[in-house]
């Protein structure tokens, strides 16, 4: 049932072109997608939506919701101290 209605409110949403996009990005990243569509429809509920949104409309927001989701990547090094045994030979 909420399926139906997400799928109702994207169609009247998107072009579609954008929904192609989508229907794609789905396949590769389900994560990234949902939050996608979970944002589309709340623009829509609140109307912040003018009209149906193109292909490069939704490029856009996919970059916005890729900047909020960024995991930055740390790398550590621990670097271990390890005896030596050929210093020992030498006394």
């Amino acid at each position: 049932r909420e399926a139906e209605i997400r799928n109702t409110i994207l169609a009247q949403v998107l072009d579609q072109a954008a929904r192609a996009r989508l229907s794609n990005l789905a396949l590769v990243k389900p994560d990234k997608a949902k939050a996608v569509e979970n944002y589309l429809i709340q623009m829509a509920r609140f109307g912040q939506l003018p009209g149906k949104v193109s292909e490069q409309g939704l490029i856009e927001i996919l970059e916005k919701v890729s900047q909020q989701t960024e995991k930055k990547t740390t790398v550590k090094f621990n670097r271990r101290k390890v005896l030596d045994s050929d210093e020992e030979d030498d006394y």
